[in-house]
């Protein structure tokens, strides 16, 4: 930490100003829009402080969706090299380990779906393996496949409270997901990723029609919405292994 403090005291590189100029307002306003995903963080992680777990998932949902779309605004306003000062991966990181690992690891070490003192210990390790993931370099493969289970954290919580397997069985998931986050295998990106492309967009939208209808049921949508939801994460899980020989 201390070598990253006497890094940014110095002098700032040139192109660095912080003054914008009416080129560099919409680039900034993209990487606003990407950090207000830490406010829609926060609002869950108060949501799931209160065990209100629906009204958490909706917040991190919300967050989902300015994940999804932020980095296609980014690059297509050309960002990177308007406001070279600011990372925008960098800010990603951040944001998405937030949402996607340490306000799920919370809810699940409170939420008592986990045997007692195993569910601290659960979110400890997705804290600390979730960390270890968002500081690997070799996370993406190519074809923009990501290598191992790329801590989704907030939809394995999801699908939690929305089964509600048996609590040893919900630990052993959750040790073998920690694991799988380090094994060589391809997890697809489903917007990026061009094989079945088509499919998993359309499969996205249908996932998330019937994640709304969970929240609006308070996470017991019935049988053919819990279903559906299943049907599709089974989909993610295994269509990387259709990777192709040339991604």
């Amino acid at each position: 930490m201390s070598d990253d403090l006497s890094r940014r005291s110095g002098s700032e590189p040139a192109g660095r100003s912080f003054f914008f100029s009416s080129r560099s307002a919409a680039p900034f306003a993209v990487h606003v829009f990407t950090a207000s995903g830490a406010a829609f963080g926060l609002l869950a992680l108060i949501a799931a402080t209160r065990n209100d777990w629906a009204l958490m998932f909706l917040w991190l949902g919300l967050a989902l969706i300015v994940d999804g779309v932020d980095g296609a605004i980014a690059r297509r306003l050309n960002a990177a090299e308007i406001l070279p000062r600011w990372s925008g991966d960098t800010l990603d990181l951040v944001v998405d380990f937030t949402n996607y690992v340490f306000v799920p690891a919370y809810a699940i070490a409170a939420s008592r779906l986990l045997p007692a003192y195993v569910d601290v210990l659960a979110g400890m390790a997705i804290a600390v393996t979730g960390a270890l993931y968002f500081a690997d370099r070799a996370m993406k493969m190519p074809g923009h496949y990501f290598r191992g289970f790329p801590a989704l954290w907030n939809l394995v919580a999801f699908y939690l409270f929305l089964v509600r397997p048996n609590a040893w069985i919900s630990a052993l998931l959750i040790a073998g997901l920690v694991v799988m986050m380090f094994l060589p295998f391809a997890f697809v990106h489903p917007i990026r990723v061009r094989r079945f492309r088509v499919v998993s967009i359309a499969l996205i939208v249908l996932w998330a029609a019937f994640a709304v209808l969970a929240l609006i049921q308070d996470m017991r949508p019935g049988a053919l919405a819990t279903g559906a939801l299943c049907a599709i994460a089974l989909y993610f899980l295994v269509i990387g292994l259709f990777r192709g020989n040339d991604e």
